[in-house]
């Protein structure tokens, strides 16, 4: 099963002008619970999977009263500069959706 199958909510969007933040949210216990034993999502995973190095991650936390993981990174280019294209950073989930989250 992936991670899109697992949760409810996938998202990413802007934390101001130079962070993009990431949500993952469960339905239940049983699969946030499921999710965090994996250890898929690390903060090494993430960082290689975004390409950057995992000091640069600003936030990377588990909010268990709300089934829920929480991830800030800085933005690749400031919003609305030249270079970027995602002005409002919620484009940048979907390399997640496709993570494999093994049988517990």
């Amino acid at each position: 099963m992936n991670l899109q199958e697992l949760a409810k909510v996938v998202r990413s969007k802007n934390s101001g002008p130079f962070e993009l933040t990431f949500d993952i949210i469960f339905d239940n216990a049983t699969d946030y619970r499921r999710f965090i034993a994996s250890k898929v999502l690390t903060k090494e995973s993430f960082a290689k999977l975004y390409q950057i190095q995992p000091e640069e991650i600003i936030t990377f936390e588990q909010f268990d009263p709300a089934f829920g993981v929480k991830i800030t990174i800085p933005r690749p280019w400031p919003q609305g500069s030249v270079g970027e294209s995602d002005m409002h950073g919620s484009q940048q989930y979907a390399p997640l959706l496709t993570l494999e989250i093994p049988e517990s």
